[in-house]
């Protein structure tokens, strides 16, 4: 027993090691290439390996933050698209506050982040909009009809343009494939997408939207075949609040982040009842249309 036992601490020894490796790798990669991003604020987000990787191999990172007794489960995705640097920089700037829960919140929330859901695009040079495959991520989900609408939205609505190929078929692609697997182990009950660079606010699925967080206000842009508001939004019903931030490659200043998360905690916490029992408030989404996202 004592040997099986320090077999088993080896093993969980090295593949920590293992995971801290993978971590720091891709702190260097990201403090090289993204915005207002240092290798000592990443490092101190304390991103995991998820075992799951990226076409090229990289690894898809992830970070719990967990209070006592959660009542609600917040995903929140930076960097779906490679080009939009600035979405995965605000998303690891966010993890550092999350990990100060007000002490008065009523709603504890188990936030889990994956700030780089597209490495490979994110460090490519230039940096692209797509994964390594060349396929758009957030038009790889398997919304309803998608053989047939996928390739007539972007056969006919985006004229094959190359950076919104939806791919060869629904979750086709590792980088998607995992954050399916997450919505159905994880278990969300909203969803925070950040993107970039329209500067606006975007809603799909239940419950009431947000008018602003900081400068940003709502203005729905549409949902679109395989896209992470249509598939989460509309077709499972998880709110998914998308943050348009107004520059690609820039963050907004340090303390516009900060404004943006206290909002977005003020109408978290407003609407956490019916977020919590998946109640359907307002049944919220613009019709499906060509647009940025």
């Amino acid at each position: 027993m004592k040997l099986l036992t320090g077999f088993a601490l080896l093993y969980l020894s090295v593949a920590s090691s293992a995971a801290l490796a993978q971590s720091g790798k891709a702190c260097d990669e990201f403090a090289n290439r993204l915005p207002n991003l240092s290798r000592t604020l990443c490092e101190s987000a304390l991103l995991q390996a998820s075992g799951s990787t990226s076409v090229k191999g990289r690894p898809l990172l992830v970070r719990d933050i967990e209070t006592k007794s959660p009542r609600l489960r917040v995903l929140v995705l930076g960097g779906i698209h490679g080009d939009e640097l600035s979405s995965a920089a605000m998303a690891v700037h966010w993890i550092k506050l999350a990990e100060v829960p007000p002490a008065d919140t009523p709603y504890p929330v188990h936030w889990r982040f994956v700030p780089a859901l597209n490495p490979d695009g994110l460090t490519a040079r230039p940096p692209r909009r797509m994964n390594a495959n060349g396929v758009d991520l957030n038009r790889n989900f398997p919304t309803p009809n998608w053989v047939r609408e996928a390739k007539i939205y972007w056969e006919q609505r985006t004229r094959k343009d190359p950076r919104r190929w939806p791919g060869p078929a629904p979750l086709s692609e590792p980088e998607s494939r995992f954050l399916f697997e997450q919505m159905e182990s994880f278990k969300p009950q909203l969803i925070v997408s950040i993107h970039a660079p329209y500067g606006v606010l975007d809603f799909d699925g239940p419950s009431v939207p947000p008018s602003n967080l900081g400068r940003l206000y709502l203005d729905q842009v549409g949902i679109y075949p395989g896209s992470l508001g249509n598939y989460g939004g509309v077709h499972k019903g998880i709110p998914v609040v998308t943050i348009e931030l107004p520059n690609a490659g820039r963050t907004p200043l340090n303390s516009e982040m900060r404004q943006m998360w206290l909002d977005f905690g003020r109408w978290m916490n407003e609407h956490a009842p019916s977020l919590m029992e998946g109640t359907a408030l307002n049944q919220v989404s613009a019709p499906l249309k060509q647009g940025p996202r």
